[in-house]
């Protein structure tokens, strides 16, 4: 009997965890949430709350500040700035190129925003979250795949520690080596974050586009 009630009590817990990963879906706007749904080189997983903060710098570094700007190598060897973004809406997005699932799935998507917005200023910055793996000659091989425009979607990568920081104090993200959101962060053309929005969502996914095109009026205006 006892080992009865010990089997019932571990699928019960099997089937709490498993509806707690399904049925999470991170808020458009704000940080990411304390149970945000992350993603790994073997997909989908649901991270405890103290994971996220133990994987994400919670303050810079001692003597230093918070970052409020960024440079990272583009596949191309050049060096782009933030300033460089400065002008037009821009979406953040974290990736590896090893990644065999989500992240084809994500920028499959951006494939497609790019096509959309053609010729009208918008860009697309995707930060590696494995840079140590994907070198600038690995991004060109890699943004290839996806008809990637060298100067509307640029592929960026760096130090590892770095890029973590930029994760979580300019970009609100919680990212870690091969480790990252399913979300896209919407610059506007003054470089504040105007939002997040979770792609696999239709309906956040149209939203950003409207905001996109919104920014893009004002700026003809």
């Amino acid at each position: 009997m006892k080992t009865l009630t010990n089997v019932v009590m571990i699928l019960l817990i099997g089937v709490g965890l498993g509806l707690a990963i399904r049925s999470f879906r991170p808020a458009r706007f704000g940080g990411p949430g304390p149970d945000e749904t992350v993603f790994t080189n073997d997909g989908p997983a649901a991270t405890d709350p103290n994971e996220i903060e133990n994987a994400t710098p919670t303050k810079p570094p001692e003597d230093e500040e918070w970052l409020s700007r960024f440079e990272l190598t583009e596949r191309s060897g050049k060096t782009i700035k933030s300033e460089d973004l400065a002008g037009h809406p821009y979406v953040v997005s974290f990736f590896f190129s090893t990644c065999p699932s989500i992240c084809v799935q994500q920028n499959q998507i951006i494939k497609e925003l790019q096509d959309e917005f053609e010729g009208q200023g918008v860009r697309f910055v995707a930060i590696s979250v494995d840079p140590e793996n994907d070198t600038p000659e690995k991004l060109r091989e890699y943004a290839a795949r996806f008809g990637a425009d060298e100067e509307q979607w640029l592929f960026m990568t760096g130090d590892l520690t770095y890029i973590r920081r930029i994760g979580a104090e300019i970009f609100r993200q919680p990212v870690n080596k091969q480790f990252h959101t399913e979300r896209f962060v919407l610059v506007d053309p003054k470089g504040e974050i105007e939002g997040f929005y979770n792609w696999p969502e239709k309906r956040q996914l149209a939203a950003m586009k409207e905001q996109i095109r919104e920014m893009m009026k004002d700026q003809d205006s």
